[in-house]
């Protein structure tokens, strides 16, 4: 694997995202030297969600309105059903995720954060998977949905569950190395 050392990756979120989602990726990433930095359309802080149960609130590093991907090597988009479910209907939060497309710049998606890239119209042909229930909502929008803890296509990594979040975290770090993919457009 690639040294990551050194990058900088996005973490987006609004209040209520899945917790361990955020928090595990994060770690894995701080540990191979990442800068990791939480956005979030929420001001001053964010508050996770332990499944349905209230969690953490997270300093947010870096409001939606400054959020450029150009400052950014990567994107991760945790999941939970409240945030994805919020984070889709704000335009500066779709339009941040389709810059990260075009970009080609490795995204990483799991539970219902494949919501956000479904609005971005950024899985078309696409292979993912992400939590079952949004299933439909995946080949609506013309991705191939593929039962598995962890699928990664042209530098995006999905995967379902808390579960998964091993296996994830291991093909994020291999696609971090890797950098920038080739991509058709969005």
């Amino acid at each position: 694997m690639k040294d990551v050392a050194g990058k900088k990756v996005a973490i987006l979120v609004a209040d209520n995202f899945e917790q361990v989602e955020m928090t595990d990726p994060r770690k894995a990433l701080d540990q191979a030297g990442v800068a990791t930095f939480i956005v979030s359309p929420a001001k001053g802080e964010v508050k996770g969600v332990n499944h349905d149960k209230p969690g953490d609130t997270f300093k947010v590093e870096t409001p939606l309105d400054e959020a450029r991907e150009a400052d950014f090597d990567a994107l991760l988009l945790p999941g939970g059903l409240m945030s994805p479910d919020e984070l889709r209907s704000n335009p500066k939060a779709i339009s941040l995720v389709r810059d990260f497309y075009k970009s080609g710049k490795p995204i990483f998606a799991i539970c219902h954060g494949p919501w956000l890239l479904i609005e971005a119209g950024a899985v078309k042909d696409l292979n993912l998977t992400s939590w079952p229930a949004i299933k439909t909502d995946v080949k609506n929008a013309g991705g191939n949905w593929i039962d598995k803890e962890v699928v990664t296509e042209q530098g995006i990594v999905t995967s379902r569950k808390p579960d998964d979040i091993p296996a994830f975290n291991e093909k994020m770090l291999e696609e971090l190395g890797e950098g920038k993919h080739q991509r058709h457009a969005a």
